[in-house]
């Protein structure tokens, strides 16, 4: 099979270039296809090493991800050619039963599809993800830079095979096919997405680093980019896949959906979302921090507001209680002009009939003195409770009123105090009404003894 060479007029007619699609070692083959789809995941995998602690992963969880992307996306890669491939017939010999069965594994005679590698590619991710228990967005967003890479310098492979060209054309910038027959001319469609992933790993490139906002972003313009570029694209090549026997491209179709769909999204995020750069998992361990300082201020303020609660609520209550026990909490000056309470007058005959009963014990006589003198330690003790109601109510009379007594509570204290002094008064009654009776037999039973002691 002759092997065209390759002449771009645009370079001047003079420029051709006559290289075999591949050079041998040991006489082995070894195609340059081959080698820039290598070249090209070389350099995609040391970029990601590089960007991978700015997306918030580990170089070894990339390499662990990568153990699992690649050879699923070789895979996928393989059967999206075997599944959608047609001949010039329309049949597919993968499964017609005109070629064996083992050749869909020879993937070193050609036939691999960039969108089935892609799907393939982000299957493992997503399952890496969840065996690392880090979020699919992030090696999402990671690998798309990596794809754009990969594919800017892969595409130069058909390049290198005579393969993937567009149809004819007359533009000034067409590739030339030379056979030794004829020239023919056509869209450099390789070229075409070679430079459009060039143009957009680099607009993401610097996207990523100062713009990016939320996990999956980059992603989403990763599809949505190559998904706009590749519809245009596949519509000029003469080597798309169709579904079935339809004219319509697989690759340009699932480009026109995966740029609708990664749309649709990026602009409902941007309308109802409305995310932040703090929510990026590369972030997670700031935002933490910075959660748990809200919540510890939130926290502090919070006592601090019950703290003042309680110090309120109990200045309050304290009030209350100097009222209603006679302090003074109030400066004079304070005092509003109204009626002061009227203080209330004890009772001062218990004293007297106390200090009679006292008398007429000690004239008793002298066989008693012990009787009397433990009668005399309760009647004093009563004497005290009797009079510090009666000095406490003088020195309310002397001293001017401190504090702003409400009337309400003013007559609350009144009868508070009236109904002490009345329980106050009649056990002081009662105590005198006892002790007078003591008294009395004490004198009846001395007089009976000395009556005794004369009858004797």
């Amino acid at each position: 099979m002759e092997i065209p060479a390759i002449t771009f007029p645009m370079l001047g007619e003079g420029f051709k270039l006559t290289f075999l699609p591949y050079f041998t070692i040991f006489g082995w083959r070894v195609y340059w296809y081959g080698v820039l789809i290598a070249l090209g995941f070389l350099l995609a995998v040391l970029y990601c090493m590089k960007r991978a602690k700015s997306f918030g992963i580990t170089q070894d969880d990339l390499v662990d991800m990568l153990i699992c992307a690649v050879p699923l996306g070789v895979i996928c890669a393989r059967l999206y050619y075997v599944i959608f491939y047609r001949a010039d017939d329309g049949t597919n010999p993968y499964f017609d039963g005109s070629h064996d069965l083992l050749d869909i594994v020879r993937i070193w005679e050609g036939g691999l599809a960039i969108y089935g590698g892609i799907i393939g590619g982000f299957l493992g991710a997503a399952i890496s993800s969840k065996v690392k228990k880090i979020p699919f967005r992030v090696f999402a967003d990671l690998g798309s830079l990596g794809f754009l890479i990969g594919q800017a310098i892969g595409r130069w492979g058909n390049f290198t095979n005579r393969e993937a060209h567009g149809t004819d054309t007359t533009l000034p910038w067409r590739m030339g096919l030379v056979y030794s027959f004829k020239t023919f001319y056509f869209h450099p469609t390789f070229l075409y997405e070679s430079l459009w992933n060039v143009l957009g790993f680099v607009l993401l490139h610097f996207w990523s680093k100062k713009r990016r906002k939320f996990d999956g972003q980059v992603f989403l313009l990763y599809i949505a980019w190559y998904g706009l570029g590749r519809a245009m694209i596949e519509g000029l090549r003469t080597d798309s896949l169709y579904v079935g026997s339809t004219n319509l491209r697989v690759s340009q179709l699932i480009a026109i959906l995966t740029f609708l769909f990664a749309a649709a999204i990026l602009l409902y995020v941007r309308v109802a979302r409305h995310p932040e750069p703090e929510d990026l998992w590369v972030n997670r361990d700031r935002k933490a921090e910075l959660l748990k300082a809200e919540a510890e201020e939130q926290r502090r303020k919070e006592e601090e507001a019950e703290a003042e609660s309680f110090d309120e609520e109990l200045s309050e209550a304290y009030r209350i209680l100097t009222m209603k026990s006679g302090y003074k909490e109030s400066t004079p000056e304070n005092v509003p002009e109204g009626p002061a309470v009227e203080p209330v007058d004890y009772r001062e005959s218990a004293e007297v009939e106390r200090e009679l009963e006292r008398e007429a014990a000690e004239e008793a006589a002298a066989p008693q003195q012990d009787a009397r003198s433990a009668e005399k330690e309760p009647q004093r003790s009563l004497g005290r409770s009797l009079r510090s109601p009666q000095q406490d109510a003088r020195s309310a009379e002397k001293e001017p009123a401190q504090a702003a007594v409400p009337p309400e509570l003013a007559e609350q204290i009144v009868s508070t105090v009236e109904a002490v002094i009345g329980e106050t008064a009649e056990a002081a009654k009662a105590a005198a009404e006892e002790t007078a009776e003591a008294a009395e037999a004490a004198i009846e039973k001395s007089g009976s003894e000395e009556d005794e002691k004369r009858d004797d």
